[in-house]
């Protein structure tokens, strides 16, 4: 049997010392700090922006952060808070601010490709494994999802793109889970003896975090391709 990994989040934890596994980092609450002035200071959506910096201080800070070490489902949670609410309320805070958009076209091909290379089995186990390659996964995922959805919320974006764009998003999203899902075999070794306290085994909570992934992670997407889809309406309406 491997033994627990020990991470950036700590060693896997048991639900009875679950609630007392809070984060307090000092890099990390001075890097949540100096993003919380910066909001305070700068230009944007404030409302968005505090919105965004709630969730990636929940990420972070809050007992989540070690329950992904135990759990692959809570992994998944984690990352999607991250690239799909955290990442956009930002994006929406800081639409037409200058700077940070590339096409919407290769922004989600970048999103998709590093989403899913950190969700391939040996990319993972190293993020578990070493503090600078977790933060590696993390910062990239965060990098490219805000890229992505800056794209997206762009006043000067294409229709049609941003919609090939979001429904191709969801679609990959929809694969990943799937094939997570119906893995007949464990294939993230971090979590082979850190599920047995929670009462799954690592398939279970492998299929979980696939169903999470296939189900809950469309949503976002969906929500921000039917938001969109609304306002083209509208302006074309006000155009005709």
């Amino acid at each position: 049997m491997p033994p627990d990994p020990i991470t950036y989040c700590g060693i896997a934890p048991t639900p009875l010392l679950l609630a007392t596994r809070w984060n307090f980092d000092p890099p990390l609450l001075v890097g949540l700090a100096l993003l919380l002035g910066g909001i305070a200071l700068g230009k944007g959506d404030r409302r968005a922006l505090v919105a965004g910096w709630v969730v990636l201080a929940i990420i972070f800070v809050s007992p989540l952060c070690a329950l992904t070490v135990a759990l692959f489902s809570a992994r998944v949670v984690h990352h999607l808070l991250l690239v799909a609410v955290a990442m956009p309320l930002l994006a929406w805070g800081w639409r037409g601010v200058p700077g940070g958009r590339v096409p919407v076209g290769i922004a989600a091909v970048a999103h998709v490709a590093v989403f899913w290379f950190w969700h391939a089995p040996p990319p993972y186990a190293a993020a578990l494994a070493d503090p600078a390659v977790y933060w590696a996964m993390q910062a990239s995922l965060a990098a490219t999802a805000l890229l992505f959805w800056r794209a997206v919320f762009d006043a000067q974006a294409q229709p049609l793109a941003t919609t090939l764009a979001l429904v191709g998003t969801v679609a990959q999203m929809g694969l990943l889970g799937a094939i997570l899902a119906f893995a007949p075999e464990p294939l993230y070794a971090p979590h082979l003896a850190t599920t047995a306290p929670w009462g799954l085994g690592p398939v279970t909570d492998q299929q979980l975090g696939g169903l999470i992934m296939w189900v809950a992670g469309a949503i976002p997407y969906g929500a921000a391709l039917a938001l969109l889809l609304r306002g083209w309406a509208r302006g074309w309406r006000l155009a005709a």
